[in-house]
């Protein structure tokens, strides 16, 4: 059976900017996925609550939260070269220390490097939509991977998607619900949070009447026992 990935390498060009902020920036915030162990502590040098953000693409949410959220650290999952360049570049320049930054398939950096029960939170935001009903199997958001998800959340920790395709947002409050070890925040969709940035791609499609569909599930904390 074929396996699902986190993303399909497209190549992009590298700018200057960017080309010199991964080869400088790099060995101080990158975490190379051979070699960096599964202590999120010791990436950061600090214990705080970890968020992860699986396609983090140019950075700019993942400076606009980090930046709002001194108190969280946040790991980037990209693979593409100039979207990793960005962010490290705007880490630079915003002078961020909670950010760490992986370059491999998220779906093995779940696997082998995320302790079950470690992460406050979870982004994706606008993952690849395979729009031909004949690609909707590529899609990232199917049971066996939202089922990982789920194990990695802490009780009373979060997913939030988002997606501008109303096809893929239907599938994944359908995957998400019958996952037991997660509940909806609200009815079905919800309302975007003020806490989520607005991307530039996002602000262009809305501008062209795009819908955007918003999802937040958690990880239901224990029932406390009887007194």
């Amino acid at each position: 059976r074929r396996r699902v990935r986190s993303f399909v390498l497209r190549q992009g060009r590298v700018s200057r900017a960017q080309q010199e902020a991964l080869d400088e920036l790099w060995p101080r915030w990158g975490l190379p996925f051979e070699t960096c162990g599964n202590d999120p502590t010791a990436w950061f040098g600090r214990i705080a609550p970890l968020i992860l953000e699986i396609g983090s693409g140019m950075g700019e949410t993942t400076l606009a939260l980090a930046s709002q959220r001194p108190q969280q650290n946040f790991l980037a999952i990209e693979v593409h070269g100039p979207g990793v360049g960005s962010l490290l570049k705007g880490m630079a320049d915003s002078n961020l220390d909670n950010i760490r930054v992986m370059r491999h398939d998220a779906v093995e950096v779940l696997r082998e490097r995320i302790p079950d029960g470690s992460l406050a939170g979870i982004h994706i935001f606008f993952p690849d939509p395979w729009p031909k009903a004949r690609h909707h199997k590529r899609r990232l958001i199917q049971p066996e991977f939202v089922h990982l998800l789920a194990e990695k959340l802490t009780p009373g920790g979060y997913l939030h998607l988002a997606t501008d395709w109303e096809n893929y947002a239907e599938q994944m409050l359908a995957v998400l619900s019958h996952e037991p070890g997660l509940k909806n925040t609200g009815t079905g969709f919800v309302p975007r949070p003020e806490s989520r940035p607005v991307t530039k791609f996002e602000q262009r499609g809305l501008r062209l009447g795009h819908g955007v569909w918003d999802l937040i599930f958690e990880r239901p904390r224990a029932p406390e026992a009887a007194v």
